[in-house]
């Protein structure tokens, strides 16, 4: 399947039916009167969180959505039938943003989120809604009312409770295989890995999703290589895993070399708490894994975990540190209790 995380759709709702101009005509019946019926409403277009999708692909094929417009009313007092809706289905994650790309309508972050985009006209009102007791034979009857035409962006944020960051070749993929039942496409070239790959990784009889997305290099947020389009995917994580290729000879620019580009793209990630873990330490020799790990403790000011995705060395405490983040965000975004005051 293949992967889409931006996307344009032109939604419109169905228009309200028109109110109808009738009389009761029939033999034997003394005194007749109007009895022409409302229209009926327009469907209305949702948008709608479900499981088992982690793509937009299908929007790529259909790019129009319209609801169906009320019926007219009819005689004998007979309301017009209603449009039926349209629900767009969405991954779980996904942003509803409106035409100008900047404004958030709507963040589907749960299964069964609804949110409703284009709201259906009323129908009109038919010529018995105007009959008053000085007015017995209203001859009017009310237009039903136009739907919503716009245009909006469908943008996919996967969710994952942890991301991996890195250059490419950095070891991100094999780590991502090593941790989970994911199989992304590992080899010895740059960018092997060209889409977000998700990935559930358990440890201490606890689990958390982890994500993988392709590699960025220096320049990356002035569109070089595949550019920062896919960190997007990473700004609900709770923590980013930031691994360095340890047989890099220029190993501490690797590391400013991402540092530069998470800042360069949001704040909000470059804020984001980070575990710093160098990889493919069972290529190395123990003086140079001393020296380079020196290296990058100078230069992050903070600890450097020792791996292998290869062998698996390490692996086993990166994790536990990257479960007890996702632990203290969790914790800091439940609610706070407050308790009832006494005297």
């Amino acid at each position: 399947m293949k992967f889409l995380d931006l996307c344009k759709v032109y939604i419109r709702s169905g228009g309200g039916g028109s109110g109808c101009v009738s009389f009761r005509r029939e033999k034997f019946i003394e005194f007749g009167g109007p009895d022409g019926g409302d229209g009926g409403n327009g469907g209305s277009v949702w948008a709608e969180a479900v499981e088992g999708l982690n793509t937009l692909i299908d929007f790529r094929y259909q790019q129009h959505f319209f609801a169906k417009s009320g019926q007219p009313g009819m005689g004998n007092q007979k309301t017009g039938k209603t449009g039926d809706d349209i629900v767009l289905r969405v991954p779980v994650g996904t942003e509803i943003i409106d035409e100008d790309e900047e404004t958030v309508l709507a963040d589907l972050v749960e299964v069964g989120q609804k949110v409703l985009l284009a709201k259906g006209g009323n129908g009109g009102f038919g010529n018995l809604h105007f009959k008053t007791s000085t007015n017995r034979a209203p001859a009017r009857a009310n237009p039903g009312q136009e739907g919503v035409e716009r245009t909006i962006w469908l943008r996919l944020k996967l969710i994952a409770d942890a991301g991996l960051v890195g250059l490419p070749n950095a070891g991100k993929s094999t780590f991502l295989a090593a941790v989970s039942n994911a199989r992304p496409k590992i080899a010895d070239y740059p960018f092997t890995t060209l889409v977000p790959n998700l990935g559930v990784v358990g440890v201490d009889g606890q689990e958390f999703v982890m994500a993988d997305i392709p590699g960025l290099i220096e320049g990356a947020s002035e569109g070089r290589g595949l550019g920062d389009q896919f960190l997007a995917h990473v700004e609900r994580c709770s923590v980013l895993l930031h691994l360095v290729d340890g047989t890099s000879s220029t190993i501490t620019k690797d590391y400013r070399t991402i540092v530069g580009e998470l800042e360069a793209y949001a704040d909000e990630l470059a804020d984001k708490p980070r575990i710093l873990a160098m990889n493919k330490i069972d290529a190395l020799d123990k003086k140079t894994i001393g020296t380079r790990k020196r290296a990058l403790e100078k230069a992050s000011g903070g600890q450097v975990h020792l791996i292998s995705g290869a062998t698996g060395d390490g692996i086993k405490d990166v994790l536990r540190a990257i479960h007890a983040e996702i632990m203290e965000d969790r914790k800091s975004r439940m609610p706070v209790e407050v308790k009832p005051w006494q005297p």
